[in-house]
């Protein structure tokens, strides 16, 4: 589990289909193998490191739904650098400065537009139709494991504000139209919007079947007796 508070980024050293090596600040001594990192906001494991370095893997689903594929393929996903985002897990008893972030990234979405507004940065980006219903506005997302507020929304994009300090200190800050983005939407919306289609519909038929029964009982109880079927 993990806050959306970017800890430090690191530099892509070198992909393949399987696995991506890292550079990491070397004062993470303690960064083990078998750990669980957030990269731009994927939560991957950690299978080797040296004093400056670690290596993680990558799996089939993992390059479908982020943009490490653009990596592994030797493209700049839009956004020039191979940086990338980097997290530790939260500790128990951790300061929890973002939102609940599991690092289950669901799609790579593109920045649309940008400009600037007083000292942010205001970016629009795609908002894909499966993920709608968990966007919303002043609500939270996740973008290559930032943990940000939506400003505003519409039916196929959304729009978020950069302060300075998130430019400066994540690889957000080379964001332009074009560029490629982890997204993961917040996970307490994912819950209550699939509660609610699960359980929502049964409750109204069985409130107005409830309803219904009340209604023939009254009758009933005022002499009308239990209607019944003529023909």
């Amino acid at each position: 589990m993990f806050t959306g508070i970017v800890e430090a980024v690191g530099t892509v050293l070198s992909t393949s289909a399987t696995t991506m090596e890292i550079a990491i600040p070397g004062v993470w001594s303690d960064v083990r193998l078998g750990d669980s990192l957030a990269v731009d906001g994927a939560c991957l494991t950690v299978v080797a490191r040296g004093h400056d370095w670690l290596r993680v893997e990558l799996m089939p689903e993992t390059l479908r739904r982020t943009r490490f594929a653009a990596l592994v393929a030797g493209e700049s996903a839009g956004q020039g650098e191979r940086v990338v985002n980097l997290e530790r897990s939260l500790p128990v008893g951790g300061r929890f400065g973002g939102h609940l972030v599991q690092g289950h990234v669901e799609a790579v979405v593109p920045v649309l537009s940008t400009h600037e507004e007083g000292n942010s940065l205001v970016c629009e980006i795609a908002l894909p139709a499966a993920l709608r219903p968990f966007v919303v506005p002043k609500g939270f997302v996740a973008l290559n494991g930032v943990s940000l507020t939506v400003v505003a929304c519409q039916s196929d994009r959304f729009s978020v504000a950069l302060i300075p300090y998130t430019r400066a200190h994540t690889n957000l800050g080379h964001l332009r139209p074009g560029s490629l983005l982890n997204l993961e939407s917040d996970i307490l919306g994912r819950y209550l919007v699939q509660l609610l289609d699960h359980y929502a519909l049964p409750l109204v038929q069985t409130e107005a079947a409830d309803q219904k029964q009340q209604e023939e009982e009254r009758g009933e109880a005022e002499g009308e007796g239990p209607k019944r079927q003529e023909g």
